[in-house]
């Protein structure tokens, strides 16, 4: 949100993955090992995601990998945009791909978050990118669109 000019306090950071693997424990033995707390949970056939990674460490805000399991998921992350942050380069999800995860979240913080991204930029043309690509989000993320469009 942050990097598309609205910000908004959280407890923590999200990255979207697609690459299932990191639902494997093995996959973090050493940070464990290191004292980091590391809870997989891996989502059902229902779950509209493959699963969450959340990561604590002392001292720091922690983290959770979302794990996405679509190919418009994988598109969005092709198509990120790397912005450099404390001497980092950092994807970022284009701005009309981060409303259209919104969208699929579809929860109220993330209605009202679409309603400050699209306040944050030139709505005519934010409008028509998601528009360019909603067909491959499901029923509620169309109808939740239509409302806030």
């Amino acid at each position: 949100m942050a990097a598309h000019g609205v910000s908004r306090s959280t407890q923590d950071v999200d990255f979207l993955v697609v690459d299932a693997s990191v639902l494997e424990p093995a996959r973090w033995q050493e940070l464990r090992a290191e004292g980091v707390s590391v809870d997989l949970r891996r989502g059902d056939a229902d779950d509209p995601l493959a699963g969450v990674v959340r990561i604590d460490s002392p001292g720091e805000r922690p983290i959770d990998l979302i794990v996405g399991r679509f190919s418009w998921q994988r598109r969005a992350l092709d198509r990120a945009q790397r912005l450099t942050h404390s001497e980092r380069q950092i994807p970022v999800v284009t701005l009309a791909d981060l409303i259209l995860l919104k969208l699929y979240a579809g929860g109220v913080q993330d209605a009202w978050d679409i309603e400050q991204l699209l306040a944050a930029g030139d709505r005519k043309a934010i409008e028509g990118e998601v528009e360019s690509q909603i067909a491959d989000l499901p029923d509620d993320a169309r109808a939740l669109w239509n409302r806030i469009a």
